[in-house]
């Protein structure tokens, strides 16, 4: 994963850091990522209870992990799309979006799983079997965008320069399926007052209407008691669509 550390408390200022820092306990694993710089990159990995704590005792708030395991960092077990509302875009238009993501993914018989950013947008996940290359998930990814922007003109863009985005418009964002990039995960508390967390929710409550304040950290575990982890099956299907049939 990628630390986000804000040792000053979540008001505070944050950094990244990808280096695993010395010293730290031998209990701690790593993945050894070579970077383009042609430095080797020692990652953390988080694999238990005690390394969640350590990181967390770090002052990462939001966890940021990858999306390829370290057997093989090139080649991902997800793809996804980050929906990001533009300046005058409401909640109600992310949840319009996520509902066009869903028909677009639909009709190649590809299946989406929904959570909430924490903060204004939400993720769409996508389980695929390892193959093809991260580059190769991000073109997936951009096509698929753009396809929506131009199939959903009022309400969705796909341009990533923000001098060049038009307002009141929901970010289909296809970057975020670049090499090293991350996101905030599942269940990730994040550092905004009253603490909303990013959560699993349900393609009814999306058709329904949900508000992202209703997902917090005073009852987002109550909720997963009640309901169970609506993420689970996107771990059961892990590495299921084949990509390659559509690149």
């Amino acid at each position: 994963m990628v630390m986000k550390r804000y040792p000053n408390g979540a008001g505070g200022e944050f950094f990244f850091q990808k280096r695993i820092p010395e010293p730290h306990p031998e209990w701690v694993e790593t993945c050894k990522i070579l970077h383009s710089s042609v430095n080797e990159i020692d990652f953390p990995m988080i694999q238990d209870l005690a390394s969640l704590l350590w990181v967390v005792n770090l002052g990462c708030i939001d966890l940021n992990q990858w999306y390829a395991t370290c057997d093989d960092v090139d080649r991902p077990d997800y793809l996804h799309f980050d929906l990001d509302p533009g300046a005058g875009a409401s909640f109600e238009q992310v949840l319009e979006t996520a509902l066009a993501v869903r028909t677009a993914l639909e009709e190649q018989k590809i299946p989406g799983y929904p959570k909430t950013s924490g903060s204004r947008g939400m993720h769409i996940y996508v389980p695929i079997r390892r193959g093809p290359t991260q580059k190769e998930v991000w073109g997936f990814a951009k096509e698929t965008a753009q396809g929506l922007a131009a199939r959903f003109p009022k309400l969705i863009t796909a341009e990533y320069r923000i001098a060049n985005r038009p307002g009141k418009h929901v970010l289909v964002d296809y970057n975020q399926n670049a090499w090293g990039r991350t996101l905030a995960s599942v269940y990730s508390a994040r550092p905004k007052p009253r603490a909303p967390v990013s959560t699993p929710v349900g393609w009814d409550e999306i058709e329904r209407g949900i508000k992202i304040e209703e997902f917090r950290i005073d009852n987002v575990p109550d909720r997963v008691r009640r309901s169970g982890d609506l993420f689970h099956p996107l771990l059961l299907q892990r590495r299921r669509v084949r990509l390659e049939q559509f690149l």
